[in-house]
């Protein structure tokens, strides 16, 4: 018996602006049953407040407590680690008005940084490189919003995310960052078992991708569901090492992994 489920957003909920067909009536059916949901996004560009909205115009109706997101994860682990730090960031204007929520210090001047944030940047450019060399090129903190280097669009497309602008960023600096946020790391599980309230071991993960979606399962002693409407293919899947625990067409066919 299942008492929760982590349901990853992009790729497994919607696609682009559109849910995924069947997946409204599927996140209302394992309410009915009721499991604690959590949802869960690697998209580090929007608030807990934006992504209830946005479900909300999908006809999902979602508390802020049920949401978390690379952004939230992110924002705290800098109010823990570098409160102090003024802080460089390569990311989209969502991020920081996130950061500005949290009282943390940016600069849009890279010399003056202690630390760099790189995260998802629509309007990412040659000048974001080299400003992120000029603000820790000497060894200052890196710190990266989520590894995902690429995210489902609409329409099937798929387009750079977060992970391509970290590793851009890590290619000029000629080294790795010292902490990526986001799924699947361990501050991302912490979080979620907050959230959830319920032990993470008594629930599923549904996602739609093998190393961030379901290592997080793995890590957090969950049941993994693997689902086929984003960036996971079967020969992706065949030659990974996360082995999922199940995998379904779609959130529309959970059912099948709770009745056994």
């Amino acid at each position: 018996m299942y008492r929760g489920a982590v349901l990853d957003l992009d790729g497994t909920v919607y696609r682009g602006r559109d849910p995924i067909p069947g997946a409204p009536a599927a996140i209302e059916r394992l309410r009915e049953r009721g499991l604690s949901l959590l949802f869960l996004s690697n998209n580090p560009t929007k608030s807990r407040e934006a992504y209830v909205e946005r479900l909300d115009r999908m006809g999902i109706e979602v508390e802020e407590g049920e949401v978390l997101s690379a952004g939230t994860v992110t924002t705290r682990y800098l109010a823990e680690h570098h409160a102090e730090d003024v802080l460089f960031v390569v990311g989209s204007p969502g991020l920081l008005e996130q950061f500005d929520e949290a009282d943390l210090t940016v600069t849009e001047d890279p010399t003056e940084a202690d630390a760099l944030v790189a995260s998802y940047d629509h309007e990412f450019h040659y000048d974001d490189m080299t400003d992120a060399y000029r603000a820790v090129g000497d060894g200052g903190a890196f710190v990266g919003s989520d590894p995902d280097v690429v995210i489902p669009a609409g329409e099937g497309r798929m387009v750079p995310g977060s992970g391509a602008i970290v590793n851009a960023c890590a290619g000029v600096l000629e080294r790795e960052p010292d902490h990526v946020l986001g799924k699947p790391s361990p501050e991302t599980v912490e979080m979620a078992r907050e959230a959830l309230g319920v032990p993470l071991e008594e629930c599923l993960v549904v996602g739609d991708r093998l190393n961030t979606d379901l290592a997080f399962g793995e890590r957090a002693g969950m049941t993994t569901v693997l689902v086929r409407t984003g960036v996971t293919d079967d020969r992706t899947l065949g030659e990974s090492d996360v082995e999922p625990d199940f995998v379904i067409d779609s959130l529309a066919d959970v059912d099948a992994v709770l009745d056994g």
